[in-house]
């Protein structure tokens, strides 16, 4: 189990926000971290730039949270391979989905796409029962 840390949340969520509305602000693009990689991964796209940039922010954000003294509490009680499923079936949700959770539930809510709604609404299903199914039919 992960601990609560609202505070930390909250300003965490803070920041994806900023994030969301700088890049659509700056550039005029939606912050989906799908579509972002998408452009660093050859052949790459002519804007890489600013998407290696967002990525590397992404990466190394963590890690000064790190070195200031934050604590991360995260555990992961599953095995690699139930992890590489987890991520194949992800993958293929964000390929018939037309999008990620990120662009779908941060920007796509924002911007009132009646898609992103529908997207974020199977997310949820999907992970509701996910959740009840491991943790009361399958007792883990």
């Amino acid at each position: 189990m992960t601990d609560f840390t609202p505070f930390q949340s909250l300003f965490g969520g803070a920041l994806i926000g900023l994030s969301a509305v700088l890049l659509m602000a700056l550039h005029g693009r939606i912050a989906g971290m799908t579509g972002i990689l998408s452009g660093v991964i050859p052949p790459l796209s002519i804007d890489w730039h600013w998407r290696a940039a967002f990525l590397a922010g992404a990466i190394v954000a963590p890690v000064i949270y790190l070195l200031a003294g934050g604590k991360i509490a995260f555990e992961v009680p599953v095995s690699t391979g139930a992890l590489v499923g987890g991520g194949l079936l992800v993958g293929i949700g964000v390929h018939f989905g037309n999008g990620c959770p990120s662009g779908h539930g941060i920007c796509g809510l924002a911007r009132r796409s009646p898609r992103s709604l529908a997207a974020v609404l199977t997310f949820m299903a999907a992970a509701f029962v996910t959740v009840y199914f491991t943790r009361h039919v399958f007792g883990s």
